[in-house]
């Protein structure tokens, strides 16, 4: 069966698919085609009411939402494998929208610090590569300033050369990880909609 959000949930979900199509290349430590979110909204995913000063949980709920969190947090598994488990939590408690509101806040907290890392080595990233382009700049000029006198140093040319074609191979091969990088933040969000749509879906299913 297809999961289902709220009309304003799937349109909040929409927009910032739409707005990551737009480049903004004003941040030197952003490289990325997506739209740099710093931080995630836990409100605009999941539709339900989450208090924080509500009656404390038993050691049994707690125990089970921290273990199906776990479960659906761990990016190499697919989520419609889990869907069992999301299953038999929801009729456990009967659907509560409070006990699948915990998993997924605790889904959501995992996958925001994880988001944040990543992004910050991103930053990280972009950073290191400005500097090397720098560095590979700095050394075409000075060959070309030794090139530019009557007895150029060939020698030390020759150095600076294999350094510069170090440098770039080294900038060349980090380059072809940046799509892989920037689609990881994409991803996670992704998966953070989908386990608030599969979990919402069981509300709906045991209300």
């Amino acid at each position: 069966m297809p999961y289902r959000l709220s009309s304003a949930v799937v349109a909040t979900a929409l927009a910032c698919a739409l707005s990551a199509q737009a480049a903004d290349y004003s941040d030197p430590t952003w490289p990325c085609v997506q739209r740099k979110v710093e931080t995630l909204s836990l409100g605009l995913m999941w539709p339900h009411p989450l208090d924080p000063e509500a009656a404390p949980i038993s050691d049994a709920m707690k125990a089970d939402v921290i273990e199906l969190a776990g479960y659906l947090s761990l990016r190499r598994v697919e989520l419609e494998s889990l869907q069992p488990r999301v299953a038999a939590f929801a009729e456990t408690y009967d659907g509560d929208p409070e006990a699948l509101g915990l998993v997924f806040s605790e889904v959501f907290d995992t996958l925001s610090k994880r988001r944040s890392r990543i992004m910050t080595g991103i930053e990280d990233f972009s950073l290191g590569q400005i500097a090397l382009a720098d560095k590979i700049d700095s050394l075409r000029m000075e060959m070309d300033t030794i090139m530019s006198t009557d007895e150029p140093d060939f020698d030390k040319v020759d150095m600076l050369e294999e350094r510069l074609d170090w440098d770039q191979v080294i900038y060349t091969d980090r380059q072809r990880n940046i799509a892989y990088l920037c689609e990881t933040p994409t991803l996670l969000e992704r998966r953070l909609f989908s386990i608030a749509q599969m979990l919402n879906q069981s509300v709906q299913e045991q209300g």
